[in-house]
């Protein structure tokens, strides 16, 4: 029997020591058994480490860095994954038992497709259910027409063909907080993609996430970003510079918890009509950026009815489409 695994789940961990066990025990779980799971801890401070340790499973690899990013923690999987897919998988996240098992048979049995994700269960910090995430393109040509506008992929959800991520030259650790976004794009001009329609990770929002909500990093960030998605040419160092310059006026806990809360009042508000949580989760926003007019602007709206709401992010969305 061969001892080369079918797929390398690629799983990067930076002080993620609170919710890692569940992580890595939802990969021990599936129902598909020939894999590797690549754990690449990028210097954490915490317990992740020991955490992980305690699990004594031979398809765990575990390799401990000094903290350089997320970019170079997966460069470096890339570079020791042994399989022909990888399978992405943050530490903070939970996959369904069946996850591996799915995607890797679409790909067995759609030639030419050379990445795949899933639809996605939201859950808190606790693991409380926040919202169903639908993606907004399936099929190959739906993923092309979206990818300029925004990203078609939960990164944690995807499998691609290694051999291919390797070509690309793996993630631009310069495109800091989209560099799956960009790599995406690259992706699909080398073959089909797709996003099954189904839910089969649960995808953790933490206050420790850096990529809660792209559209509070400001209009300068957005539009230097799209540029960059955009260009088809590699990041300058002027552009670098000025994306960890904005990144390093907001890399603060009292930013990243306002955002963690700003976020799950809008999924609240939006995606599953809840506005007593929205409400909480908006005076607990207020407390940390007590000045931010968004929040005000979200408490009031969250006191009108469902379908005023509806109709408003409706056209919200159109603008934002158009704009």
């Amino acid at each position: 029997m061969s001892t080369i695994p079918e797929i390398t789940v690629l799983m990067p961990a930076f002080n993620t020591g609170k919710y890692i066990a569940e992580a890595v025990t939802s990969i021990l779980k599936q129902t598909f058994e020939k894999f590797e799971l690549l754990i690449i801890n990028d210097g954490s401070t915490d317990n992740t480490l020991e955490v992980i340790k305690k699990f004594n499973d031979p398809r765990i690899i575990i390799i401990d860095l000094p903290h350089r990013g997320i970019a170079d923690a997966l460069n470096t999987g890339l570079g020791l994954a042994r399989s022909r897919y990888v399978a992405r998988f943050d530490s903070d996240d939970i996959c369904d038992p069946q996850r591996l098992d799915l995607q890797y048979k679409f790909m067995l049995n759609n030639p030419g497709h050379v990445l795949i994700g899933t639809e996605a269960e939201y859950v808190d910090n606790n693991g409380e259910h926040v919202y169903h995430f639908n993606a907004q393109a399936h099929s190959h040509e739906e993923i092309v027409n979206l990818i300029s506008k925004q990203c078609p992929f939960i990164h944690s959800s995807v499998m691609f063909d290694t051999a291919i991520a390797r070509k690309l030259g793996g993630y631009d650790p310069r495109a800091h907080t989209f560099e799956d976004h960009l790599l995406w794009i690259k992706f699909i001009k080398t073959g089909r993609a797709a996003n099954l329609r189904k839910p089969l990770i649960k995808v953790r929002l933490n206050p420790g996430s850096i990529t809660i909500d792209e559209k509070l990093r400001g209009k300068r960030f957005n539009d230097l970003r799209k540029q960059i998605l955009l260009g088809d040419k590699p990041i300058t160092p002027d552009e670098e510079t000025e994306l960890l310059k904005i990144l390093g006026g907001q890399n603060m806990n009292g930013f990243k918890n306002f955002s963690y809360h700003i976020l799950l009042a809008k999924k609240y508000l939006w995606n599953n009509y809840q506005p007593i949580k929205a409400r909480t989760r908006l005076w607990k926003a207020i407390t940390f950026r007590p000045l931010k007019p968004m929040s005000y602007g979200l408490l009031i709206l969250s006191w009108l009815p469902k379908k005023v709401i509806s109709n408003f992010y409706k056209n919200y969305k159109q603008y934002e489409h158009h704009g």
